[in-house]
């Protein structure tokens, strides 16, 4: 365990992929996807040891924040932030580094989503102990690359350059980040040798608020208003004078990812590295995903609940509730929840946060809610 090392939980997504299972008041963090545990839980008790519950902090939004307290109730509760809004991942991360800086100046963040899968939690730990070690010793960016199994089009890519210093065996200079392809694209990509990007990161609170400074200095003096608003006091106290200065600068903040605010224009001037890993990794972003890590038969079926299949190949079912049978359905995803079901084409998954949109749209938001 790392004295100088905080885990950084980002949790304030709402899996609208997952639907009808997930829900705004039952976000994908928090759904038994893959065991007993929620995402949320799993991903918890893989990084406590690295740093320990008192230096593991929650960021999410406030509509949430008493959900997750619920879900990881062996954690303080000084230790979830809650944003006022959703405003993407940099000024999240922007958030936590400001209070991981309140608490220990010299600390290294590690930054992961809360719904990601890791197959071999030993090797992941393994990794991220290089990497804080890395990151302790350096003021660079740094995030964690998959080496790829398949060409995934739903995964940004790593285009990796030249190897870094004395560990020429797993560190390199990233090159360039390369956006979700096209299925062509990413063969290719994986011809070139170039990695999943995880979105799992590792550097210094202190290198984090300095590249937010040079690459985003609208995000970054928001933050300084809030440091200095907080004076004595946690990031996380609900005192309401903070509480309403935090909402203010959050509504002046722009709506940017971390990969587009920081990590792209920081790999231009050769300031990310990537640390190369194999630990079995899925960012679960959608009931395909689910298909592909789940136990099958021989026939591809993967289950959770009653069924019956007659001529059924390659789908998944979902119904924890009732009954459900099949006749020469092939690659398709079944999910039954009390008020909705789901049926789609199991290769289009990725739209289903379309259909939550329609859903909206339509008049239909009771059923999303």
């Amino acid at each position: 365990m790392a004295k100088n090392c905080f885990n950084v939980i980002i949790a304030g997504g709402k899996g609208t992929r997952f639907w009808p299972l997930s829900r705004a008041r039952r976000p994908k963090q928090t759904l038994k996807l893959l065991s007993r545990k929620s995402l949320i839980q799993e991903t918890a008790e893989r990084v406590y040891p690295l740093a320990g519950r008192k230096q593991t902090l929650v960021v999410t939004i406030a509509d949430q924040l008493a959900l997750l307290r619920r879900e990881l109730r062996t954690l303080p509760k000084n230790n979830f932030i809650a944003e006022p809004q959703g405003k993407n991942t940099a000024p999240c991360i922007g958030l936590a580094a400001l209070e991981v800086m309140r608490r220990d100046s010299q600390a290294v963040m590690i930054v992961l989503p809360a719904d990601h899968w890791v197959a071999d939690v030993r090797a992941f730990r393994k990794t991220l102990h290089k990497a804080v070690e890395l990151a302790s010793e350096t003021d660079q960016l740094i995030t964690l690359g998959i080496k790829p199994d398949y060409p995934e089009t739903g995964y940004g890519y790593i285009m990796k350059d030249e190897p870094f210093g004395h560990r020429a065996d797993t560190a390199f200079v990233v090159k360039r980040f390369v956006e979700k392809p096209t299925l062509a694209a990413a063969r290719r990509l994986l011809r070139q040798n170039c990695l999943w990007n995880s979105g799992i990161f590792i550097w210094k609170a202190s290198t984090l608020l300095d590249s937010l400074q040079r690459y985003q200095p609208a995000i970054y003096q928001s933050l300084e208003q809030i440091n200095r608003a907080a004076a004595g006091h946690s990031l996380t106290s609900t005192v309401s004078r903070l509480r309403k200065i935090i909402a203010d600068e959050y509504r002046k903040m722009p709506n940017l990812s971390i990969d587009y605010a920081v990590m792209e224009k920081a790999s231009a001037e050769g300031r990310v590295l990537t640390i190369e890993a194999q630990f079995g990794w899925s960012d679960v972003g959608s009931w395909a995903a689910v298909h592909r890590m789940m136990m099958k038969d021989r026939d591809g079926n993967a289950t959770q609940g009653r069924w019956l299949g007659v001529d059924a190949k390659n789908c998944l079912i979902h119904a924890p509730d009732r009954l459900v049978v099949l006749l020469g359905v092939e690659n398709a995803v079944i999910v039954d929840t009390p008020d909705a079901l789901l049926v789609a084409d199991l290769e289009r998954s990725q739209e289903v946060r379309e259909l939550v949109d329609a859903l909206n749209r339509g008049g239909l938001a009771s059923y999303t809610a």
